[in-house]
């Protein structure tokens, strides 16, 4: 009995001095010997970049250079932006060349601006390449590991589970609820000017209008509960952008702070509701209530999570979708309608061309879905704006595998960091007027792949952009239809990046309605 306990004793030490020998090797490995060795590869081609501290890497560089270039506003509407909200950048590549590497804490980053290198990039290596750990862990308690963080074989089954969400007639149904969405956000701003107010926040109306049409798209008939999850998500996504601050040091994810207790409350909070609504669906279909969880991104989801054979006991999946897309479905595309009703309020003559273009194809009537590709002008203009001011100032990557880019060999472990915001601003790409408003520019077709990437490219490109652009246009030329509007004296333009690029003090527009 004695020796059969001692033989236990021994087997159960022995496995646990195995776990936190290889706990401590992984640590070593992770925050030393693999920075170390890409290191030494990059040091070998050629490419430098500034010292990093320890465990830090170039964060207080980086901290230090953003917080000096956002100190102040800009004293008049300038699209010159580059070295506001990527100042690390411009500097690095003007001491370091075009190629550089930084790092993130302890994440290796190759700065890639090389268009022909980029295009390879994301199209070629796109089953060996993702999201890194420290991305995938700044986000979980805000999107988990849905579409926008999977790797894999996980981010290609998700894909194939979200793709039938977006297709054809699934689109012409959300534009239903775009369309009525939108009524009701131009009768708000009537009722607003009736009431004597001449001067809007359009942020605010824009968000509050891309909140209700992706809670009607996401959720069906539990809009109202979609509404709680954006308000939840809203404040997650402000403690989420500090992430990688709180990754730094090993352990750190584990520590009892106030950072950590109110990201994991919110997150529980948000999962409830979820959780609410789909239990809800689940059990109208048990009991023979209906026959589907419903025509909604959310019961799309259910229904192939169900036909592929995939659990829906496990169904953190299917929640890290809802907020994925709550997240991009939403955040992005208020932003975009945010920052091109400014550029149209600030460029009169190219908001009459929208209007004349509007009127001549609809005649004062509501869009229709089938005619929104006529609209030549008006995709112009958004996608001069998604040029101008991007849903995501980077595009990083991870190598999983050691991969060639050109003639860069690329080590197994090194974040390729794309400047989106830089290569769209490059006036090595786009000529001289790079920082200007011209949507002409995008008149022909016909120009370089690989710079202009608002939606990313290849295989794991944006799923649902066609959503998002369909959206724009429906609301922009409603909107535009109704009311001229022009830029108010007390607009302040101060864009900054919250994850994405946020005007600072709002966008105050003066709204004036158009005749009948």
């Amino acid at each position: 009995m004695v020796i059969t306990m001692m033989m236990f004793v021994t087997a159960f030490l022995t496995i646990l001095i195995t776990l936190l020998l290889k706990s401590a090797f992984d640590t070593i490995s992770w925050y030393l010997l693999t920075p170390l060795r890409i290191k030494r590869i990059m040091d070998k081609q050629g490419v430098t970049g500034p010292k990093p501290y320890f465990l830090t890497g170039n964060i207080p560089d980086m901290a230090s250079l953003s917080s000096a270039a956002v100190s102040h506003d800009m004293k008049n509407i300038s699209h010159d932006i580059v070295g506001r909200l990527l100042p690390h950048f411009v500097a690095w590549s003007n001491q370091y060349g075009k190629r550089f590497i930084y790092w993130n804490g302890v994440e290796p980053r190759l700065c890639l601006t090389d268009t022909e290198l980029i295009k390879q990039f994301l199209s070629k290596y796109n089953s060996v390449t993702g999201k890194s750990w420290q991305q995938q862990e700044g986000s979980k308690n805000f999107i988990g590991r849905g579409l926008l963080m999977a790797n894999g074989e996980d981010w290609y089954r998700q894909r194939h589970m979200v793709a039938p969400a977006f297709m054809g007639d699934r689109l012409k149904e959300y534009g239903v609820h775009m369309v009525e969405c939108t009524k009701e956000i131009i009768k708000s701003l009537e009722n607003a000017l009736v009431s004597g107010e001449s001067e809007v926040e359009i942020g605010e109306y824009m968000t509050e209008l891309t909140a209700d049409i992706i809670s009607r798209t996401e959720f069906g008939t539990n809009y109202n509960k979609g509404k709680q999850i954006f308000h939840l998500l809203t404040k997650l996504q402000s403690l989420c952008a500090q992430a990688t601050r709180h990754l730094c040091f090993p352990g750190s994810r584990y520590f009892p702070s106030s950072y950590n207790k109110e990201i994991k409350t919110l997150k529980v909070e948000v999962e409830k509701l979820l959780l609410e609504i789909i239990e809800s669906r689940k059990d109208c279909v048990e009991v023979g209530k209906t026959d589907s969880f419903g025509k909604d991104l959310l019961g799309i989801l259910l229904e192939e999570m169900k036909n592929k054979g995939g659990s829906l006991k496990n169904l953190q999946v299917v929640m890290d979708e809802c907020k994925t897309f709550f997240f991009a479905g939403h955040e992005t595309t208020a932003l975009l309608l945010t920052w091109t009703t400014m550029l149209l309020a600030s460029n009169p003559q190219w908001q009459q061309k929208v209007r004349d273009e509007v009127r001549n194809l609809f005649n004062g009537e509501t869009p229709l879905i089938d005619q929104l590709s006529k609209l030549t002008v008006l995709n112009m203009v958004i996608n001069e704006s998604m040029r101008l001011y991007p849903p995501a100032t980077v595009l990083p990557r991870m190598a999983f595998e050691d991969i060639t880019l050109g003639d860069l060999y690329i080590p197994k472990g090194l974040s390729i960091w794309i400047p989106v915001l830089a290569i769209h601003h490059s006036q090595e790409l786009w000529g001289q007027d790079a920082n200007e408003f011209n949507p002409d520019r995008f008149a022909s077709k016909s120009f370089i792949p690989g710079r202009f990437i608002p939606f990313a490219s290849g295989p794991r490109n944006c799923v649902g952009q066609s959503f998002a652009i369909m959206e724009a246009k429906i609301i922009l030329s409603m909107l535009i239809s109704k009311f001229s509007f022009t830029i108010s004296d007390n607009y302040r333009h101060a864009p900054v990046t919250v994850l994405t690029i946020k005007p600072k003090y709002g966008v105050q527009l003066c709204f004036k309605p158009l005749d009948p």
